[in-house]
């Protein structure tokens, strides 16, 4: 079977074409405000900060969202998130190009960032079951992944080059188009005959999120893989986000345009364990894939911490991102089978609070390891932790079991 097969429901087409010109601005936005923040402050720890003001309210409002995704028309909520990121990203590119940009606004912006992605992402892995039968399903997960990743891909060697050649208010300004962009996508799906989410009028807000922590509660698969994810995202995240761009610039002695190269090829890999693993209707041995696959990539990231050749560590980040593509085809698909779907936002926003809660502070840690230490004793950390922490997730039956 074709790994496109779930691009001919139309709704999910257009939701497809639109997200995937949102994530191509996405991260010509993330690499150029790296590069800025590189040359402006040089330091790891505003780095750091970045990522930690985008992730908290992302946080903190994730179960308000899972709520509101199951309360309310998912497009309607995705579309307000979409305008609202896109003016954002239009007033960073505009004091950017005025030359008043500061690390404060970027703060600032980062904190709005997060707070509307918290909407966001629970509404679109809810609505993906909607619009695509369940045979088609790891389809639409993979093309969804596709999506991300040829943004990953595109958007490093693409936002390097604006960089360099325009500026970085271009890159943000590219940033906001591709929201705009992609709001208007989403109109179509306003009109179009998806079910509103069941809930009870008369049920609280509160009463809600107890039934959406019930839900996960009652898993223990579901609890454990959280909570292993709690700190592998720590330990995996944080090299790759804080430390590497200071790997390339002051290990490896190279450029903007190295950092892109490498930001391409862990996506360019998860590209290709889309398309392999897209074709199947089902994964099996779930279980052994989801954290065997967390395993792999741990090994390739300590490869970094190593003196080896850019193109030995390119093959790293190729499987790599294989790797993790089979990690989270798995996961999602997983969720979407087994939870319903008048609790599944509420059970995204769960999953992200419980994995994401403890990224702040070990991007603060990242930072600081990262001026003490330097970036390569990091990447021999974070993925030596993250292989052992995934071997003892897979002692658990209720893991290995898992299909």
């Amino acid at each position: 079977m074709t790994v496109f097969r779930s691009l001919k429901q139309r709704t999910f087409l257009t939701l497809w074409i639109g997200q995937t010109l949102s994530r191509v601005g996405d991260y010509i936005y993330e690499i150029a405000l790296a590069w800025w923040v590189l040359q402006k402050t040089g330091s790891a720890q505003v780095m750091s900060l970045v990522l930690i003001f985008a992730l908290t309210p992302s946080i903190l409002f994730s179960l308000l969202g899972g709520v509101m995704v199951d309360r309310f028309s998912r497009p309607w909520l995705m579309l307000g998130s979409d305008l609202s990121r896109g003016a954002v990203a239009l007033v960073v590119a505009l004091l950017a190009r005025t030359g008043v940009l500061e690390v404060w606004h970027v703060y600032l912006a980062s904190l709005l960032f997060g707070f509307l992605d918290a909407f966001f992402q629970p509404a679109y892995a809810a609505l993906v079951p909607q619009l695509v039968p369940e045979p088609d399903l790891t389809s639409a997960n993979a093309l969804t992944g596709l999506s991300v990743n040829l943004g990953r891909v595109a958007g490093p060697s693409l936002g390097a080059l604006i960089f360099t050649w325009l500026g970085p208010y271009w890159a943000f300004g590219l940033n906001s188009a591709s929201f705009f962009v992609s709001s208007a996508f989403l109109v179509p799906l306003l009109f179009a005959a998806i079910p509103a989410p069941a809930h009870s009028e008369e049920s609280h807000i509160w009463q809600e999120m107890r039934a959406g922590l019930r839900a996960v509660t009652s898993r223990r698969w579901l609890w454990v893989t959280i909570l292993v994810v709690s700190f592998t995202n720590i330990t995996l995240a944080g090299p790759y986000s804080i430390a590497m761009p200071f790997l390339v610039s002051d290990f490896m002695h190279a450029g903007v345009g190295t950092l892109g190269l490498i930001y391409a090829a862990f996506p360019l890999g998860y590209v290709l364990g889309g398309l392999w693993l897209g074709r199947y209707t089902k994964i099996g041995r779930r279980g052994l894939v989801l954290f065997g696959g967390v395993a792999l990539a741990a090994l390739m990231l300590v490869l970094f911490g190593l003196h080896l050749p850019l193109w030995f560590l390119l093959g790293a980040a190729l499987v790599n991102g294989i790797a993790l593509e089979a990690n989270q085809l798995c996961w999602t698909g997983l969720l979407q089978e087994k939870i319903p779907n008048e609790e599944l936002g509420r059970v995204f926003s769960f999953d992200a609070l419980g994995s994401f809660v403890l990224l702040p502070v070990g991007l603060a840690l990242t930072g600081w390891a990262t001026q003490v230490l330097g970036p390569a004793p990091v990447f021999l950390v974070g993925g030596g932790l993250t292989f052992i922490i995934t071997l003892l997730a897979l002692l658990l039956p209720d893991i290995r079991q898992l299909d």
